[in-house]
């Protein structure tokens, strides 16, 4: 899983794929439509799907002459369950800060008082 999750992040990290990712979204694009929004050759836009693919977030079927992509949620869903494992740490440990601050907060309204009583 290690580096599946190498890979699906190296994939994410460029900006040209998340948009691919975003496009294919919407559903299955050969590569000439996946090219049109973007500046850089048609080769290059290859280049970035071998990428998406070697990740396993995106397959390629073959439809006759035409070899549409399409997303496969699976890479994604295995990044999204390992991010899911560390928010939950880091959501336990604001949750236990939120506690001590309260505690604190309680402990110095306390004190202010014991103060204010004793004059």
């Amino acid at each position: 899983m290690e580096l599946n999750l190498d890979a699906t992040f190296a994939a994410l990290a460029d900006p040209t794929r998340r948009a691919i990712l975003a496009r294919l979204a919407e559903g299955e694009a050969t590569v000439m439509e996946l090219a049109a929004p973007f500046a850089i050759s048609q080769p290059a836009i290859s280049k970035h799907l071998k990428v998406l693919e070697h990740a396993g977030l995106i397959s390629t079927a073959q439809e006759a002459q035409r070899r549409p992509r399409k997303l496969e949620p699976a890479a994604l869903e295995a990044a999204n369950a390992w991010l899911e494992h560390y928010r939950e740490i880091w959501e336990a440990n604001y949750t236990r800060l939120d506690a001590l601050l309260e505690t604190l907060k309680q402990e110095s309204v306390k004190k202010s008082r014991a103060k204010k009583s004793k004059k």
